[in-house]
């Protein structure tokens, strides 16, 4: 691909977000299959739609600017399910694997909110006012999602992670004298 202008660079992020937003559409529902906490499926079951609506906003850009959507592999994307997908295979208690998959979410959003910022822009000056109209609405649900990502985990998931690690930790101290005692701080 050439980058002559900021349209090729536009088109060129328009086609890693869809790649990017068609890879999101199908890990959703493993994260919210994954997930122990109701609240936290259901926010993945929310943004899966949500998802979906992106893909449909994209295509609309494109069919905007008269030209087929396309797809362009999103390795940043690739590289950050792939992480999510390493996290739900490993050995781990649900509550701290609920604090881990709300950091991967997160991760996945900041990249969107990042990129969707960048050709929202790119939309605004190129004068395309109504492909940056969408691009601004995907955008601020990005940005909601987000934001209800760190509701749940403040006020909920990562308290109850924690807890999970103290109790292990009292746990051993119990079974194990040097542990106690060092846990007391003594030797």
């Amino acid at each position: 691909m050439k980058l002559e202008t900021l349209r090729d660079l536009y088109i060129g992020v328009l086609n890693d977000l869809y790649d990017a937003e068609s890879r999101i559409v199908k890990a959703l529902p493993k994260l919210a299959k994954a997930a122990s906490s109701a609240e936290l499926q259901q926010g993945f079951q929310e943004h899966l739609e949500q998802s979906k609506g992106h893909v449909d906003r994209l295509e609309q850009v494109f069919e905007d600017l008269g030209i087929p959507a396309k797809r362009k592999k999103c390795k940043a994307i690739e590289g950050l399910l792939e992480e999510g997908k390493e996290l739900m295979e490993a050995e781990s208690d649900s509550e701290v694997l609920d604090a881990g998959l709300i950091a991967a979410a997160q991760k996945v959003e900041h990249y969107e909110i990042a990129s969707y910022g960048c050709v929202r822009t790119y939309a605004e000056l190129l004068g395309e006012n109504e492909a940056a109209a969408l691009l601004e609405q995907t955008l601020e649900e990005e940005k909601q999602t987000d934001e209800k990502l760190s509701q749940l985990a403040t006020s909920q998931i990562n308290i109850e992670a924690k807890d999970t690690a103290t109790g292990q930790q009292a746990s051993i101290a119990r079974k194990h004298p040097a542990v106690r005692a060092k846990a007391q701080g003594r030797k």
